[in-house]
């Protein structure tokens, strides 16, 4: 029977854990991240959950006859936020999957 009472620390070890996950995951997608292309001339802020919040895009950039080179830059400024935001949901939840056997 003594195996019964480590099984059910190790229950409330992983709960608390999903808990902890759930919290961390919660604070991670109300952060702003802000992408840039083009020297800062196109920024993307989006938040965690990957939800575009805004998009800048300076004066200097607009030329009616380069809609492709805008374009462009808000591609690659998105990318560049999409980015960071997998990098830090790693970095933050990743310390989740080391803890657990098999993961």
């Amino acid at each position: 029977m003594r195996g019964m009472g480590n099984m059910q620390g190790m229950m409330k070890q992983m709960q608390k854990m999903q808990k902890e996950m759930e919290a961390t995951k919660a604070n991670l997608d109300q952060q702003e991240f802000k992408g840039q292309a083009g020297n800062g001339l196109v920024e993307i802020t989006m938040t965690g959950d990957k939800r575009v919040k805004d998009v800048m895009i300076k004066p200097e950039v607009a030329d009616p006859d380069d809609i492709e080179m805008i374009q462009d830059l808000v591609l690659a400024a998105t990318n560049n936020v999409l980015e960071m935001i997998d990098a830090e949901t790693e970095r933050v939840m990743g310390k989740y999957a080391k803890s657990i056997p098999g993961m």
